[in-house]
Parts: structure tokens; sequence; C-alpha cells
């Protein structure tokens, strides 16, 4: 049973000293440095190389979806907004802007992008505003870098209707199935399905060329289609079972786009590690709000054979062991864009996107959202220790608001880390790590506060942004939509 605590909110740890007494009260082994650094040497600064391109800096914006397209897939006024923003961010890699479908009914939501040539000249037209604002602001655009990212949704697809899970999956979940309504089995993708995916992904790929992206994501986390193949240790045939064969699509995936658009590069978004399903505990439950989280009851199905990066024996527990080989994997593949997340939102929120508030679908935090942080930070450490050669993107940095600058640069300055990505905090505040580097201080009035509306918008059929902070959404046509669900739901 989770025992209840007292969070300690960043904003109470008045300056680093407090920051990193307070990170030593809880154990944890996360180092920060002094001030933010904005002299000729920041870590930040500094450039790198990637496939013969010179990148001009050391902070990625991670994607960032709105829930916001057309029903056709199409791009919209608050779109294009968003990605202008990410240019604002100074970040010299964007990788994926959103997530963009290879199909239609592959889409988490019906006004996700679609990557097709219907929606061909919208797409460019989003990479062209975001390139605009860039140089706009910082003058110089030949050393960015900016990719799109492919997905099916897979268990989470509704390309429908915002409130009907019409999921598509690789295998069944003792415990994903009752929760996600997968009823039956006609809903697994056979083999020659994903036979006819390959070549959706190879289309979507060169359709992104054609628009200008300099590489494409084939995504392999937070629970969607590629990623849950990982963890297909239950499908017989040639797609399940074995590493060989669940690590088959992403083979197939990478010789199909090369055999369609040689020059584009191509990277992977994984969910390097992965834990059992959480659920609010009812027990713990105050009066009209969430129960901390807790794990879904799993001591009839050891061993734990439904997830990757997991401990089979003791699935509330990481295990890197097949993340090593998938990493080695894509080196073999000459993938050396790598981004390390963890998990999935929907079923672990707490582990790859630590928060103090919880959205609609979530729970109360269980421990300190700090321990999720360390763990995701140091475990991009133990694999960037394995694999110099790969270029490392990492995770989980926004919840530490008035800190982010201090732990990037140390994790940066030390090589654990090639590139930090952000991805919450740019929706309030594109300029953090900008203004960081630029000007050794940040902007606390536009610091995510992880109020987590971000997430509670789209869950609740509505487009994502910040609502607390961003005065474009303060005035949106869905704020008092918004503020009636948490206030019914007790968020």
């Amino acid at each position: 049973m989770s025992i209840p605590f007292k969070l300690v909110r960043i904003p109470s740890l008045k300056d680093v000293d407090a920051f990193r007494a307070h990170l030593a009260s809880l154990g944890l082994d996360l180092k920060a440095e002094d001030a933010a650094d904005n002299s000729a040497s920041s870590p930040l600064k500094q450039s790198y190389t990637w496939n013969g391109r010179t990148v001009g800096n050391r902070w990625a914006v991670h994607p960032m979806e709105g829930w916001d397209g057309t029903t056709t897939g199409g791009v919209t006024e608050p779109m294009t907004r968003r990605w202008q923003r990410f240019g604002e961010s100074g970040a010299k890699m964007i990788w994926g802007g959103e997530a963009m479908a290879v199909r239609p009914e592959g889409r988490a939501n019906p006004n996700q992008i679609i990557v097709n040539e219907t929606n061909k000249a919208g797409i460019a037209s989003l990479r062209d505003a975001l390139i605009k604002s860039h140089h706009e602001r910082f003058g110089k655009t030949d050393d960015l870098i900016i990719g799109f990212q492919l997905t099916h949704s897979g268990r989470f697809c509704r390309p429908n209707d915002k409130k009907k899970w019409e999921s598509r999956i690789a295998y069944h979940h003792p415990i994903l199935d009752k929760k996600f309504n997968v009823t039956s089995s006609e809903q697994i993708l056979t083999d020659d399905d994903l036979k006819r995916l390959v070549e959706d992904y190879a289309k979507a790929a060169k359709i992104a060329a054609d628009c200008g992206a300099d590489f494409v994501d084939i995504k392999h986390c937070h629970g969607y289609l590629l990623h849950e193949f990982l963890g297909a240790f239950t499908r017989p045939g040639q797609y399940g079972g074995s590493f060989e064969n669940r690590t088959r699509l992403i083979r197939e995936i990478a010789a199909a786009i090369r055999a369609v658009a040689p020059k584009l590069g191509l990277g992977v978004r994984l969910s390097a590690f992965d834990i059992v399903p959480f659920k609010p505990n009812p027990e713990l439950a105050e009066a009209g709000k969430l129960g901390p989280g807790m794990p879904e009851d799993f001591s009839q199905l050891l061993p734990y054979k439904y997830q990757f990066g997991i401990n089979q024996n003791n699935p509330v527990e990481p295990d890197l062991t097949e993340t090593f080989q998938f990493l080695q994997l894509l080196q073999d593949l000459d993938i050396q864009l790598v981004n390390l997340s963890a998990g999935s939102p929907y079923y672990n929120p707490h582990i790859q996107r630590p928060a103090s508030y919880p959205p609609s679908d979530g729970y109360q935090p269980h421990e300190d959202p700090l321990i999720s942080v360390a763990r995701q930070i140091n475990v991009v450490k133990e694999l960037k220790a394995k694999f110099p050669k790969l270029i490392l993107v990492g995770t989980g940095y926004s919840y530490l608001q008035e800190y982010l600058p201090h732990v990037a640069q140390y994790y940066l300055r030390h090589g654990h880390v090639d590139v930090v990505g952000i991805g919450r905090v740019v929706l309030s505040y594109p300029g953090i790590l900008s203004d960081a580097a630029e000007k050794g201080a940040i902007e606390k009035r536009f610091i995510c506060r992880t109020f987590s509306d971000c997430t509670t918008a789209p869950r609740n059929g509505l487009r994502s942004g910040c609502y607390p902070l961003d005065e474009y959404y303060k005035k949106f046509e869905d704020a008092p939509k918004l503020k009636e669900i948490k206030k019914a739901q007790g968020v």
C-alpha cells in the first residue's frame, strides 16, 4: 500500500543549495551546477555533428501534440502557432514537432496530423513557420535540424471519436486489455497487416523528406504500437517471441524508408524501460480527489512477460538488459539519433512525466516526482556510457523547473547525455534554456509548474495547451470548459 507523504514543491526550494539538500534527503543521485551558465563555455551552447551537419546547441524540443488539427489530419492556426514557438525556443534540434500518423486509423485522436499527399503542403508550412520564427529570433538556421515523428497509436487509437477506443494491438495484455476495452482477438494486427504498415511508414517518410524534414523518428515509446511490439513475448509468429522477432518491424521499416528516401536521417524515440501499469489507490483517496498511485495487481501474472525493459520477476522495477540489445541494434542499423523516455503516460505517467498535480486520468504522487526524474536521467547516463557513438537525447527535465538549467548543464558537461530534451515547459516558456544560456537567468513567472492541464484537456476531448500560463490559452474557447471539467473531477 502507498504511504502518504508530504510533497516538497520545487518553488519552495529557494536556492540551489536547498534543492541539493532536498535531493540528499531523498537519497537521490542527481547533480546540479551552482548557476545557469551564460559563458561561451556553457555546455548548452556547444555544437555537435550529425549526418555531416553541425547542430548548433545541446537542447531539443520533444514532440508536443495539441489535438488541434482538422478531422482530415490537416493543419490549423493553433498548430502553426505551436510550431512557431518551437522555433522561438532556440533549440537546434526539433524532435518530431508532434506525432504524425502514418495511416488514418492509426491516429490517437481525430485531430492528429496524418502524413499523406493531401496534407503535404500544410505539413511543409509548419516546418517553414518554425524556421522563419527561429531565423527572426536567432538569425541562423543552417545549424537547425527538424525531424518528424511517425507513429501508429496501436492500443491507444481513437481515430473517429475522442471518447471511443478503436485499439489495434500487438498481443493481448491481461491488465491493459481491460483498461482500454480490448475485447476481441480480431484487434490484433496480423503479419499481413504489418507488411502493409511497413509500406505506410515508407510512404510517410518519403512525404516527410519532400517537406524538408532532416530525419524521421520511427516512434518506439509510450505504449504505442512499435513500442508494444518490443514487449510481444507472447505473440506467435515472426513478429513475436524472440528478441529478433520483436525487433523485426524496426529493421523492415528502416530498410523500407532508406529505399525510398536514402538521404533522410533516421531516429528512434524509445521508452528505455517500463514498469507495470499504475492506478489511483482508492483507500487513500481524499474527498473529491484522486488517490495516490499504486501498481495494478500482478501477483498472478509472474513471470511478467508483457512489457519491454521490465523486471519480469518484479515488474515495478526496470531491467535494461534488452534495452542494451536494442541500442546495439540501432547502432548496427546506423541509426544514430535516440531520444530516451520511459513507460507510458496512459498507464504509468509518473515515471516519464513527473508532476506535482495529476492529469484527470492519472493519480496523485505516491512518491516525490524527483525520484522519477533521477531514474530517467541516470538510465540515460548508464546507456551513454555503453554507447558513446550514439547521440542520446534525455527526457524528464521539465519537472526540475527553476533548476532545469543547473541539472542539464551538469549532465551535458560531464558527457552523460548529448542533448537535453524539453517538452511541457516549452508550452509555457519556449525560451527557458535559451534565456539560461544567453542571460544566465530565467523568468520564473513562465515556468511550467506541472499543473497537467496540457494533458487533462485532451483526455477530456479538448485541445492541448498551457492554460494556466500562456495568455493565448487563458483566452482560448476551451478554457472555461476545462475549468468546469477539472472542478467536476476534483483535479
